[in-house]
């Protein structure tokens, strides 16, 4: 009794299911409509357009001709050569009986080269006396003449000098350092006569410069 009350449950629901599903098919009229497809574009990056290479400039070169080379074929006539300017003088050196610096007399044996140049060295400068260089001594002295000019403008004075005195003791330049206009010209005079014993460094005779003075006085 509980077998055939098992399969007949059995077969009811299975007639139920069934039944369920048949009405779902028929049921459904209309499909769902389809998922819209995704469509993928690719941009396009925009590229300038490339400037046109640079025209090519060929240079047309004209072959070097060589002057002093020797023709393959010989000319049909070779024209006379036309002379230079011919110089009025010639090179020392082209000159028959003329040498170099090592050739003199120009016969081709050449001889020892000249001595070089001795230059004398510098003339010491003056110097002025003092310290260790004593100052000369006047050995010959010559008394100024008295300008009447200034005897007669009862002009005196002192007239202060530089005098030059070179190594054997003569005076060879004389300067004014303070004047008396009428004095002056025969304080010179008379000082460039005037004599001194050579003035001594280590043992060598230099020129020395010393200041003199010429005193004028009226009687």
């Amino acid at each position: 009794m509980r077998t055939r009350t098992f399969v007949f449950s059995f077969l009811v629901h299975t007639a139920m299911l069934a039944a369920v599903m048949v009405v779902r098919i028929f049921a459904t009229t209309e499909l769902p409509e389809p998922p819209i497809s995704t469509k993928f574009m690719m941009a396009v990056a925009e590229t300038p357009e490339a400037p046109p290479p640079p025209r090519r400039v060929t240079q047309t070169t004209t072959p070097a001709v060589n002057q002093s080379a020797i023709p393959l074929v010989a000319p049909p006539s070779i024209a006379p050569k036309i002379p230079g300017d011919i110089p009025d003088t010639a090179p020392v050196s082209s000159v028959v009986g003329a040498g170099t610096f090592g050739d003199p007399v120009g016969d081709g044996v050449v001889g020892p080269p000249p001595p070089p140049r001795i230059v004398p060295p510098p003339a010491p400068q003056p110097i002025r006396p003092g310290g260790n260089i004593r100052p000369p001594q006047k050995v010959h002295n010559v008394a100024p003449a008295y300008p009447p000019i200034a005897q007669a403008a009862r002009v005196s004075g002192t007239v202060i000098l530089d005098a030059l005195i070179t190594e054997d003791g003569s005076v060879r330049d004389v300067k004014v350092l303070r004047s008396v206009a009428l004095l002056d010209a025969a304080a010179i005079e008379a000082v460039r006569q005037w004599r001194f014993t050579p003035t001594l460094l280590n043992g060598i005779p230099v020129q020395v410069i010393m200041t003199v003075t010429v005193t004028f006085n009226l009687n």
